[in-house]
This record gives C-alpha cells, sequence and structure tokens, in this order.
C-alpha cells in the first residue's frame, strides 16, 4: 500500500471513532447536577441515576466519557451560592433539576448550556423566551403547565365526596406555589370546595398548621410541588393518616410513601429524557435551538391500603383510569 493512500484510510477510520471515545482522548466532559432537593435524599439518586442512565445507553460512560458532579440548592443562601458558582466553573454542562435549581444558576451564568427539569412555566417565570424558541443558554423539560393544578380539587372530590373543605400545602415563597394556588382557588368552587393555604416551611410549622386545620370536619389535603414539600414528604404523608385527611398529591412519590392519590407527571421519566438533550449539547448542538418539552402524559396513581385505613371505597371509574394501583 502507497504511504499517501495508508495516511488517508487512517484519516478516514479517525473520522468515524465514536465521539465518546474521541474525547477520551482529550478529557472527560464534565456535567454538572444542580438539584432542588437535597444530594442525599433518595430520589436525587432516582433522579440522577435514570439520567446517567440513559446517558451511558447514548454512548456516554461515566468514568470514561463524563464525569458528573452533584450539587444542592438547599441550604441558606451563601451555601447556594457557593455551590453554584462550584459548578458554572467546572462543568461543561449543567443539568438542573427544579426551579429552585434554574434560577440561581441563571443568575451566576449565562453562557455555560444549561438543561432543566421539573420546572414549572419557564416562560412565565423569565427562564426562556417561549417553549418552541427558548433563546439563551437555557431549554429542558417543563413539569406541567398550572392547568393541571385544576385537576386536583376534582380527584379529590371524587375520591371523598364528603370533602367539603381543603387545605392547600404550597410554598408561598415560589412563584409556582402562587400559581398552583391560583388555579386550584379558581376551579375549587365549581367542586364545592372551600379552600385554605398551608405554607410549608419548617416541620413544626406543618405539624401545627395541619393539626389545627384537621380540628374541624369534612377536611382533605392538596399537597402541591415544591423542593421544601418533597423534603418533607414522610411528614406530611404522615400527618395526613394520622388526622385521617384524604390527600391528593402532585407525584407518585407520595403514593410509594404511603399516601392517598397522585396526579402528576412521571418526573424520572422527565430526568432520562433531559440525557438526550445533554447528549446533543455536547455534540455540538446549542440549547436556544432545541425547543422546551412538554410531559408526554400525566400519570394517576392511588394506594388501596391508604384508602382502607381511611374508610374509603375507591370509585370503580377511578381505578379503572389509574396508571398504578398499589395494594
Amino acid at each position: 500500500m502507497r504511504r499517501r493512500d495508508f495516511i488517508k484510510g487512517i484519516a478516514g477510520s479517525a473520522a468515524t471513532w465514536p465521539l465518546a471515545a474521541r474525547s477520551q482522548q482529550l478529557k472527560l466532559l464534565r456535567i454538572g447536577v444542580l438539584t432542588g432537593i437535597s444530594v442525599t435524599d433518595p430520589e436525587t439518586k432516582v433522579r440522577v441515576g435514570a439520567f446517567s442512565e440513559e446517558l451511558g445507553r447514548l454512548g456516554w460512560a461515566e468514568g470514561r466519557d463524563v464525569q458528573i458532579n452533584i450539587r444542592s440548592s438547599t441550604g441558606n443562601s451563601a451555601t447556594r451560592r457557593k455551590n453554584t458558582a462550584e459548578l458554572v466553573a467546572e462543568s461543561d454542562v449543567i443539568l438542573a433539576i427544579g426551579n429552585a435549581a434554574i434560577a440561581p444558576l441563571l443568575e451566576a451564568t449565562r453562557t455555560v448550556p444549561i438543561v432543566f427539569t421539573v420546572v414549572i412555566d419557564p416562560v412565565g417565570a423569565g427562564f426562556v423566551r417561549s417553549l418552541s424558541r427558548p433563546g439563551g443558554n437555557v431549554t429542558g423539560f417543563m413539569m406541567f403547565e398550572y392547568s393541571l393544578s385544576g385537576k386536583w380539587p376534582e380527584l379529590l372530590k371524587q375520591i371523598a365526596p364528603g370533602v367539603t373543605r381543603a387545605a392547600v400545602l404550597r410554598e408561598s415563597t415560589l412563584p409556582a406555589g402562587i400559581g398552583q394556588f391560583a388555579v386550584i382557588q379558581a376551579t375549587a368552587p365549581a367542586q364545592s370546595l372551600d379552600v385554605t393555604t398551608i405554607n410549608v416551611s419548617d416541620e413544626r410549622e406543618i405539624e401545627r398548621s395541619i393539626a389545627a386545620f384537621a380540628g374541624s370536619p369534612n377536611g382533605g389535603l392538596i399537597v402541591t410541588a415544591g423542593p421544601s414539600i418533597i423534603n418533607h414528604r414522610k411528614l406530611i404523608v404522615m400527618l395526613a393518616a394520622k388526622h385521617r385527611l384524604p390527600a391528593v398529591y402532585i407525584e407518585r412519590l407520595f403514593v410509594a410513601e404511603g399516601g392517598l392519590m397522585s396526579y402528576g407527571p412521571n418526573l424520572i421519566d422527565a430526568n432520562r429524557r433531559a440525557a438526550s438533550y445533554v447528549d446533543r449539547i455536547l455534540r455540538g448542538e446549542k440549547p436556544a435551538d432545541l425547543p422546551v418539552q412538554t410531559p408526554n402524559k400525566y400519570e394517576l396513581a392511588i394506594n388501596l391500603r391508604a384508602a382502607k385505613e381511611l374508610g374509603i371505597t375507591v370509585p370503580t371509574t377511578l381505578l379503572a383510569r389509574a396508571d398504578e394501583v398499589i395494594e
């Protein structure tokens, strides 16, 4: 073989090497993860695990091609700024899980690519310009549209027709907490429900507020989305059972913990889908050109054991609609 043909053959084969293999020759690409809940929360492990597993399926092996670094946006403002600054400084792309994670990241950088998940109303919050053309350095997978919140009063009435009062657990310091309650408040009268709020902060306040609400009859709970609500989920589910309050939750995670019913997006699937956008960005595409994705579907989960303990007979119409029934 002539030397010129040999060199041409080598060059041609190099062009077909997998991108991940070529990146290994240079460096490990760095993926930062900022989560709105604690790094030690088992749910963080599940969400990041789904993301990492899908990255591997797409050809990016952790430790060979990419390095994943996880930080939390919980804690005081100094800790939050420190964690955010570290990720921005050391990452080629960042996965932001939750509204509480994406907000501080955008304060710290407008250049490092960011893919978000578990974010409500990214346009209204000012994170992107539009869903189809996000612009800037951010895109991702939104958690749900506010209109979903209007289904929770309806479902609470269906599973517990005797409920006439509902306490809405929400995070009043977050725009998403305000937005979810606004929709619930607008739709509750059609279900003959009088709604009040319980602002989630520390454990003592949650316990005191739920106990006070449960002092009057015919009450139920609607538990909305928010990082502090997720962090206190075991306590909230326990208090709902203790005070015999039928409750509708934002996601299946609460039902798995013993809650009565949930209706919302599959957040594990959202983090799995986020890997596809991180893959495309690592291969050269820009977040501004990747449209924000909405959930593929919303899922209904029901815990029959919780229903039995509350003395509730779940309507067959609800059981027929359920995506998951926990015995």
